[in-house]
């Protein structure tokens, strides 16, 4: 199988992968029928990161694959540089892939004194020499307009609605959001299932203490229902077992959970383990380690969106139609 991709004589696509997550990586190559293009990478003994690729990128169309995983901020790094380097060494084209874009949450001042941090990413990236970003399920969707180029923003939600729908009986669903400011998301589940019911969770948060919220009452009809919670990411997992004791409270007869993001800080496991939710169901935009995953944990490959979006964009073709009239 050959690292790269050719349309005609001139365009030539090549994969490009960080140490982030290099198995979603080759997943997306194996999509394409090509090889992930060598790389060295190292750190310094300082923490400092190295990048050469071993191979020629001039006149290529570059995409570079990294999840923003733990550490965080050292795969950010590590991306920037392999986009400065294929800057350095006359790619054609470079489009940043970061299936979790971190720091979306950072994306309005809620207070003075405070960073735009999504912005600043976005920022970095242009600096870099990136001409396109690609990316899946924004926690909100203005960030596409905080780069400077064109930004593809990319759905798992009919991947994760169709996986539910296979499992449920559709006539006795309940799409919840977690909070008010996602019930579109929810009505966007509801039309992709058929028009199922809809609900969500009335919850209080203070901006000051990060990941925690007051879950309230529910608001909708759950009693005798499955309930299907969706949200973009589980960090902690406060908001979203807080959100299934509420619902079996109100009389829920089971509760899943769908979410495209699994980021998994601290308690989530346990906190997920130890609740009533009979399912999570979540993407592989983020590795997942052995001691993180858990009985009742779905995964469900993102790998075939990303690699036909990566095919619109180096045949010149249209990412919108990946959408299904979602979005």
């Amino acid at each position: 199988m050959s690292n790269e991709l050719r349309l005609g004589s001139e365009k030539r696509l090549r994969i490009f992968s960080g140490r982030g997550y290099p198995e979603l990586a080759e997943e997306v190559a194996n999509e394409l029928g090509v090889t992930i293009t060598p790389t060295s990478a190292y750190d310094f003994a300082n923490g400092e990161i190295f990048i050469r690729f071993e191979e020629s990128v001039r006149g290529c169309d570059a995409f570079v694959i990294q999840s923003h995983a733990e550490p965080v901020n050292k795969q950010i790094m590590e991306q920037l540089i392999m986009v400065d380097a294929l800057k350095r060494a006359s790619a054609k084209r470079i489009t940043v892939i970061a299936p979790f874009y971190a720091y979306a949450r950072q994306d309005k001042k809620h207070r003075g004194r405070e960073p735009i941090s999504a912005r600043l990413m976005a920022d970095l990236f242009k600096t870099a020499g990136a001409d396109r970003l690609m990316t899946v399920d924004l926690h909100s969707s203005q960030i596409q307009g905080f780069f400077d180029g064109p930004v593809d923003h990319l759905f798992a939600l009919p991947l994760l609605a169709n996986y539910v729908g296979s499992k449920v009986d559709r006539t006795r669903l309940t799409i919840v959001s977690p909070d008010s400011g996602r019930v579109r998301v929810a009505e966007r589940w509801s039309d992709i299932l058929g028009g199922t019911q809809i609900a969500f969770i009335h919850k209080t948060r203070d901006p000051r203490v990060p990941n925690e919220a007051i879950t309230g009452r529910v608001v909708g009809e759950v009693e005798g229902q499955t309930c299907v919670v969706i949200d973009d990411m589980i960090d902690t997992g406060g908001t979203i077992t807080k959100a299934v004791d509420a619902l079996y409270s109100a009389g829920a007869k089971d509760v899943m959970v769908a979410a495209t993001h699994p980021v998994f800080s601290g308690p989530a496991v346990e906190r997920l383990m130890n609740s009533k939710v009979s399912e999570v169901v979540v993407a592989n935009t983020l590795p997942i380690p052995d001691e993180k995953k858990f009985p009742n944990l779905t995964v469900l490959s993102i790998a075939p969106l990303v690699a036909r979006a990566i095919k619109e964009v180096f045949e010149d073709g249209s990412v919108t139609s990946l959408f299904d009239g979602h979005s």
